[in-house]
């Protein structure tokens, strides 16, 4: 079992600051985790002590059930693939992947075996005899890949290993490595900042902040449950619209005073808000619809002008100024409206997300969903406190 569980993890230098606050976190046999998060949030130096680069400051760390806080890296069947490829620059394509196995003294038909095995999963077989500077970026970044697979390691470790790659490659070695992982079924920590590559590689996403876990979940529960502002923030391309509210009350009802206009908040949990009490209303652009009559009577609504248009493709992002707050609507772009124009927005109220201004907490999920999710997804993490 190549499991990884975390217990009580910290990470702090010389005396100084934490970097990694006590955390808990179990990564099963065979799945592929993404540290997600902005730069300085903890998810690299998290990666290096599962690797034993960094030393453990506080709690336990087990690979495969076994405690390996003082066992050396060479020690942990670990593979780590980094972000600058770190190929040796005089040997050929070759002679890096088998340099390992050469370290160990493992037999010579076997080493090759093994090097050509590797070698046709990755598409590398018409460049061995290659030297580095003889190869684009997405061709050296699979030999360091290969490189790290041919030991069989019980863990592999990537710390952005795409983000010196254009576009089009990345893409491509997104897809390389998720067919490499569905495959192999080893477990994998994958780092790094762009929420795309988490959101199409992971099984689970481990969302960090300021050397917390601010939320563990599936790619799809991150997108559609963010249990804070911040994580309805980070995910999701465009990014999510929030719009300043304040809550009103009557007998009967609760709703929101957004932007001039009430919008009635139905679920349990809008039943303990006060009147007065600011939120921030969140919808995503895909959910916005641009109208210029009547529209759908069922419908939320909010009026502006037509600020920005973006064309992405089939689609296009409409910026909308409505009094002071600005609006993006995704839509198709064949039927686009002027710049200028003036247009009334609609949006369902079951696609809203109503977080407090003050904790960021979502009050859109009903503390039963939270617990549900939380149970579902395995991770107990120390969510940071706002």
């Amino acid at each position: 079992m190549a499991n990884i569980v975390c217990k009580g993890l910290t990470k702090h230098y010389d005396g100084g600051p934490p970097v990694l606050h006590p955390l808990d976190l179990q990564i099963d046999d065979g799945e592929f985790v993404v540290l997600l998060g902005p730069s300085g949030c903890g998810k690299s130096t998290m990666l290096r002590m599962i690797a034993g680069l960094e030393g453990i400051s506080g709690g336990h760390l087990s690979i495969g059930n076994a405690v390996v806080n003082d066992v050396p890296a060479r020690e942990r069947n670990v593979a780590m693939v980094f972000q600058n490829y770190a190929l040796y620059p005089h040997m050929n394509v070759y002679d890096n992947i088998a340099f390992g196995l050469r370290r160990l003294k493992t037999p010579k038909q076997e080493i090759d075996r093994r090097v050509r095995e590797v070698a046709s999963m990755l598409n590398l077989n018409a460049l061995l005899e290659r030297k580095p500077r003889a190869m684009s970026g997405g061709q050296q970044q699979r030999a360091a890949i290969a490189r790290a697979m041919i030991k069989t390691p019980d863990v592999f470790l990537f710390d952005e290993p795409l983000s010196n790659l254009d576009a089009k490659l990345r893409a491509q070695l997104r897809t390389d490595i998720k067919r490499l992982h569905q495959r192999l079924q080893t477990t994998t920590v994958y780092v790094t900042h762009d929420q795309l590559e988490a959101m199409t590689l992971a099984d689970r996403v481990i969302l960090m902040r300021d050397g917390r876990i601010e939320q563990a979940a599936t790619p799809s529960e991150l997108y559609h449950y963010p249990r804070t502002l911040f994580a309805a923030g980070f995910i999701g391309t465009p990014a999510m619209n929030f719009l300043a509210g304040m809550i009103e009350r009557t007998a009967d009802t609760v709703s929101a005073r957004v932007n001039g206009e009430t919008w009635e908040l139905a679920g349990p949990r809008f039943l303990t808000l006060r009147a007065g009490q600011p939120v921030k209303v969140a919808v995503r652009p895909n959910y916005v619809r641009i109208t210029g009559g009547a529209g759908n009577a069922e419908a939320l609504k909010i009026r502006g002008s037509v600020e920005l248009i973006e064309i992405l493709g089939a689609d296009a992002l409409v910026t909308v100024e409505c009094t002071g707050e600005r609006i993006t609507a995704l839509i198709p772009s064949n039927s686009l409206p002027q710049i200028g124009a003036n247009v009334t927005l609609e949006m369902n109220r079951r696609d809203l997300h109503v977080f407090d201004a003050q904790t960021e907490e979502n009050l859109t999920l009903a503390s039963g969903e939270e617990l549900g999710r939380a149970a579902s997804v395995r991770a107990i993490s120390s969510v940071r406190t706002h």
